[in-house]
C-alpha cells in the first residue's frame, strides 16, 4: 500500500451530487492514486471501479463524499465489497502506510503464496493486511484461481527488474558507471508511483546494506 494525497478541491459532479463514476471524478482519482489500485497496486488496470472506502449502504452523503471515494480495480473492488470496513486508509497524512504491511514479493514466477503481514496489532492494519493476502492468494474459484497467478506473475516481473539492477551493483565485474547507473534505477524504483512499489520497497527496507544507500527515495 501507499501514500496518497488527495487534492482538497472536489471534482463538480461530487458538489452537485449528479454521479461519483464521472469522467471528472475519475481523472481526479486516477492523478491522486497514480494510476493505480490502492489495495494491488497494478497499474492502469482495464477494469476501474470508484470504490466507496466507507461501504455507503445507500447513505447518499456517503455515497457522494470526496474523501470516501477510492480508486480501485474491479477484482480488488469484488473481494473489498463491504467486508472489509475497517482498512487503513491510505489518505491520512499521519500514516506511513508502508511501514504498516510488509510485503515479500514471489521467489519465482510460479510461486502459489507470498507474504503479507501486518506489523502491528492495530484492526485496521490486520484487516487490511488479511484482504491484500486474499487479492494475492485467493484461490478458492477458477476464477480467481487464475487472476491471482497472474497478479503474481506480474509481481515478480517487476521484482526481477530491481533484483537486474541490485545484481549489477554488486558484481564486481560492473563498471563503476554502470554501478552508479544501477543505484539511480533503484531509487527510481522506491518511488511510491510504481506498480507494485510496496513489494519494491519491501525488499530494500529488508536489505539494510541498500537501504542505507537509497532510503531518502523511499517516499
Amino acid at each position: 500500500m501507499f501514500n496518497v494525497e488527495r487534492p482538497k478541491l472536489a471534482p463538480l459532479s461530487l458538489i452537485e451530487k449528479k454521479s461519483w463514476t464521472g469522467s471528472d471524478v475519475l481523472h481526479s482519482l486516477r492523478d491522486a492514486f497514480y494510476n493505480k489500485c490502492y489495495i494491488c497496486e497494478t497499474k492502469e488496470p482495464l477494469s476501474l471501479n470508484v470504490e466507496h472506502f466507507d461501504a455507503h449502504m445507500d447513505d447518499v452523503d456517503k455515497m457522494y463524499d470526496w474523501n470516501n471515494l477510492f480508486l480501485a480495480c474491479a477484482r480488488c473492488n469484488n473481494f473489498k465489497r463491504h467486508l472489509f470496513n475497517n482498512l487503513i486508509n491510505c489518505t491520512d497524512p499521519k500514516l506511513d502506510v508502508l511501514r504498516l504491511i510488509r510485503h515479500a514479493p514471489p521467489v519465482t514466477p510460479f510461486a502459489k503464496t507470498l507474504t503479507i503481514e501486518p506489523t502491528n496489532n492495530e484492526p485496521s492494519t490486520i484487516e487490511t493486511a488479511s484482504l491484500i493476502r486474499k487479492v494475492f492468494t485467493d484461490d478458492n474459484t477458477g476464477n480467481k484461481d487464475i487472476t491471482g497467478t497472474f497478479l503474481r506473475k506480474r509481481v515478480y516481473k517487476r521484482y526481477s527488474q530491481l533484483l537486474l539492477h541490485i545484481n549489477t551493483y554488486i558484481d564486481e565485474d560492473s563498471l563503476e558507471s554502470e554501478k552508479v547507473d544501477a543505484i539511480l534505477r533503484i531509487k527510481n524504483l522506491m518511488n511510491k508511483n510504481q506498480e507494485y512499489s510496496a513489494f519494491l520497497r519491501w525488499a530494500i527496507i529488508d536489505s539494510p546494506e541498500l537501504f542505507e544507500v537509497v532510503k531518502d527515495s523511499i517516499n
